[in-house]
């Protein structure tokens, strides 16, 4: 039936791996975004892709969103666990357009880390040089929508049930930010993955 979709079952090595082949007609400098809640792992994901890449003899490496937070006063002003700041205010994504997604393609740099979350100061990083053919693997939740420029994106959907059981007590406050975040488009994202069980993923087509 026209319009509805079809799933391949995947895994986290799979999605690497296709990740890997198609940045092979991609060369020079890129990024790519793993955009997932939390609860999705998303950076555990950018590990095997960055290793898988390197393995190819790309250069490439993982940038958490969780390093490009907002100093504490900003992303707490309305309390601790406020769903709309979590969604609007918790992360810069703005730093993230200018240090990684700018600064690779003007400048040839990028910064690694901005703000320390854990710590509330600056992660005092470093600048590096990109190489030529770097890929820089951003991952982290609510990143698709934002009006970034990303080479390739890759979604891992939770239903609400994963998330829930996924996502410790304490943070539960923050899946109704995730699911309500607006993306235009979802199926604009190059590859997006039912991600319930990441040994039992699907891969939508």
């Amino acid at each position: 039936m026209v319009g509805v979709p079809t799933f391949t079952p995947t895994s986290p090595a799979a999605l690497a791996q296709l990740v890997a082949d198609t940045l092979v007609g991609l060369p020079g400098r890129r990024v790519i975004a793993v955009d997932g809640a939390d609860a999705a792992a998303p950076v555990e994901l950018g590990n095997p892709i960055v290793s898988t890449l390197q393995d190819l003899g790309r250069s490439a490496a993982v940038v958490s969103v969780h390093d490009f937070v907002r100093p504490a006063s900003l992303r707490m002003e309305y309390g601790r666990d406020d769903e709309w700041s979590y969604r609007t205010a918790w992360f810069d994504y703005e730093a993230l357009r200018r240090e990684i997604l700018d600064a690779l393609r003007e400048d040839g740099r990028w910064l690694p880390a901005l703000w320390d979350e854990q710590r509330d100061r600056s992660a005092r990083a470093v600048i590096r040089t990109a190489q030529a053919d770097l890929v820089l693997v951003l991952a982290g939740p609510m990143l698709l929508g934002r009006g970034l420029d990303f080479d390739l994106t890759l979604r891992l959907e939770l239903s609400e049930r994963a998330a829930l059981r996924l996502t410790p007590a304490e943070q539960h406050w923050t899946l109704p930010a995730v699911r309500d975040h607006t993306v235009d488009n979802p199926e604009d994202a190059t590859w997006t993955v039912r991600w319930d069980h990441p040994d039992r993923a699907a891969l939508r087509r």
